[in-house]
């Protein structure tokens, strides 16, 4: 029984150090939750962090699919009371079993970025709506599992957890997209929708792509458009405060991250080229950033 501890105790350690290393606005976040929700808020952003960085760091698209596909199989097997030889897996299992999380929040996360591996690079999603039904997806269940892990039951925080997942969503993938064209998958986050509406969608040889490469103008305008609908999704998610329990509002604080990035790009007049948006966290001092995280937690805000 010690060594089983012992080894739960080290997941859990992994869990943390991966959160911080790899998400470190959202460790912050999560370092204001309560002590008997934490270690399953950071078992399930690990968990995050496995399967958003799975294509990022394969040096062949297909590794990164296999590590998604060992993902999905590896939640049947928690789910089926299974052992599994990996840190962030046994953690999991442990807030599973202790908190009984929904076996669909997490198959739906990892079948999102599976179908968005599978998707070939020149596949444009068409609309905005794509988008934001792939960041509920990915996002907005996190923080799903996460009121699940500390007992919140409260149709308004599910409500303004999927306004502020969106949001953040959307604008992650904004902030990504020079990294994305990079990898030589252009534009692929920037909707036809958008890219015809501002010109940067180009047909040439029987495919279309949208182009990037012009960082003024009509780039901006798409970017500009998108980070609108984010803001009108945090702007819905603070309508429900007044409904929204109190004990949800520090599982709720991932909308400050996305509100400093979304105001890092409106700095940058939606230049996602800018450098700025790469000092700091999220283009903003580190001192300032956690003072910001620290006042609306202390305030009981989101």
């Amino acid at each position: 029984m010690k060594g089983a501890s012992t080894t739960l105790r080290s997941a859990f350690s992994f869990c943390v150090q991966q959160v911080r290393t790899y998400d470190y606005h959202h460790y912050l976040c999560l370092l204001e939750l309560p002590p008997d929700m934490r270690k399953a808020a950071f078992a399930l952003r690990a968990f995050n962090v496995e399967t958003s960085k799975a294509m990022d760091v394969a040096s062949d698209p297909r590794i990164g699919l296999m590590r998604l596909l060992w993902w999905q199989e590896a939640i049947d097997k928690i789910y089926s009371s299974k052992s599994i030889e990996q840190p962030v897996a046994q953690a999991l299992a442990s807030v599973i079993s202790d908190h009984k999380i929904s076996k669909g929040w997490l198959k739906r996360s990892v079948e999102a970025r599976i179908n968005d591996a599978r998707r070939d690079p020149n596949d444009i999603p068409n609309s905005i709506s794509e988008l934001e039904k792939y960041a509920e997806d990915t996002v907005s269940t996190l923080l799903y599992t996460t009121l699940q892990s500390g007992g919140i039951r409260s149709t308004a925080a599910d409500h303004a957890a999927s306004h502020i997942g969106k949001a953040s969503g959307l604008l992650l993938l904004l902030r990504s997209l020079p990294y994305h064209a990079s990898k030589s998958r252009q534009g692929s986050y920037i909707p036809i929708e958008v890219a015809l509406k501002h010109g940067l969608l180009v047909k040439e040889g029987g495919r279309s792509y949208v182009q990037l490469e012009s960082r003024e103008g009509s780039l901006s305008d798409a970017v500009f458009e998108m980070a609108s609908v984010a803001n009108a999704h945090l702007e819905k998610a603070r309508q429900l405060a007044g409904t929204v329990p109190v004990e949800a509002c520090p599982v709720l604080l991932p909308s400050v991250p996305a509100q400093v990035l979304l105001d890092t790009l409106r700095k940058v007049e939606f230049n996602v080229f800018d450098p700025r948006l790469l000092r700091g966290i999220l283009g903003v001092p580190p001192l300032w950033y956690q003072m910001k995280v620290k006042w609306h937690s202390w305030r009981r805000k989101y």
